[in-house]
């Protein structure tokens, strides 16, 4: 079978960095009233700046196609044509229609002649279950060249008039509208963005090439009730119900389309079940922590960083801070891209050395879901 590597990785981000203070200029304040959880939740994350694919109305400036399609060409910069590639793979959480395709439309923008093309749909794992596809592709020489893209267009999706219908309502009921904390909780971490990677059975002279040794992938879903959602409402039992279940009433009142996370539940097992995937792969894998040069985990807050650390060190694991690379603070929470966007920065930082090996770890909170990934530097 043939070895796969990374040639070249490149990122987009759309407009200027937006601070903790402009954030209410971009989403837009709720009912008018800024939000009670803001703070709270800022200076948990720690994140400072992060990037929107919105102007300061609230206008659309870039659709996530189009993020996609400005990584993928800086990827293949002056010298590669995109019809020379055999297959593109795309991951987001936050496609721009139901259908097609967030893939075909990512081929659209970029206007290619016919090529295989698959999309992979879900919250942060997309991204790698997207280059997944393309790894597996080339190494089972069935191409020889791929490119994989994940990408994020959040903003649009935190505005908050996405929320009026729902606040509306309750000012009717209870004259005390509020926001639930899973939903407003999303709105002071999600940035957008994407990152693209070049991938072939061949390494490439002239650029720094990482070499995907293993990806991991495993599911807790049939154990784990849902934790972030969308298109549903969470019932009391803990089960969703569908948006094509809901009246077009329910739908709007409950604002069964906004993103929606389970902070409590979140809290309780994402780290937990990290560990435990993480102990499944030394044993199976026979992975020695003590060889890995970075680790780069993507978390969706700075919170989840100390927590991951003192259980991996309770459980025995061992890999030191100095060893740690991320990006959350200056870039946001990215969803599906973040990974990318943490080994984009790590490429291009002039720290990297041939025989350097790098574990990527990537949890996913919608049923639980985690990646883990070993590159080598060559």
């Amino acid at each position: 079978m043939s070895e796969v590597y990374i040639n070249r990785i490149e990122k987009y981000f759309p407009n200027s960095p937006v601070s903790n203070e402009e954030m209410e200029l971009f989403l837009g304040k709720i009912n008018g009233n800024g939000s009670k959880s803001k703070s709270l939740i800022l200076r948990n994350n720690r994140i400072v700046r992060r990037y929107y694919a919105l102007d300061r109305e609230g206008n659309i400036t870039h659709t996530n196609a189009q993020l996609s399609a400005l990584a993928i060409k800086k990827v293949l910069g002056n010298d590669l044509d995109i019809n020379d590639i055999e297959l593109l793979t795309a991951g987001t959480t936050s496609p721009d229609v139901l259908q097609p395709a967030h893939a075909l439309m990512v081929q659209g923008e970029l206007g290619t002649g016919p090529m295989e093309a698959m999309s992979a749909h879900g919250t942060c794992n997309a991204g790698m279950l997207s280059l997944k596809y393309a790894y597996l592709s080339i190494k089972a020489d069935e191409i020889s060249k791929a490119i994989s893209v994940a990408s994020e267009t959040m903003s649009s999706w935190m505005h908050a008039r996405n929320f009026q219908d729902e606040i509306d309502k309750r000012l009717e009921i209870e004259q005390n509208p509020y926001i639930a904390f899973e939903k407003d909780f999303l709105r002071w971490m999600l940035s957008d963005g994407a990152a693209a990677v070049l991938l072939s059975n061949k390494t490439e002279p002239g650029h720094l090439n990482l070499r995907i040794e293993w990806m991991d992938i495993k599911s807790w879903a049939g154990e784990m009730e849902t934790c972030m959602y969308a298109g549903a409402i969470k019932e009391i039992d803990g089960s969703l119900t569908g948006w094509r279940a809901m009246s077009p009433e329910r739908r709007t009142h409950e604002s069964a389309f906004s993103l929606k996370q389970d902070a409590k539940l979140l809290q309780n097992h994402v780290i937990k079940i990290g560990l435990i995937h993480l102990q499944q792969i030394i044993r199976d894998r026979k992975l020695d922590l003590s060889t890995i040069d970075h680790f780069l985990p993507h978390l969706s807050s700075m919170f989840f960083r100390d927590q991951t650390l003192k259980t991996f060190l309770e459980a025995g694991l061992m890999i030191p801070e100095e060893k740690w690379f991320m990006n959350l603070t200056t870039i946001g929470n990215v969803g599906a891209a973040s990974a990318l966007l943490m080994m984009e920065e790590l490429y291009h930082s002039g720290r990297l050395k041939a025989g350097e090996r790098l574990l990527v770890m990537v949890p996913e909170s919608a049923r639980f879901s985690y990646t883990y990934m070993l590159l080598t530097v060559v």
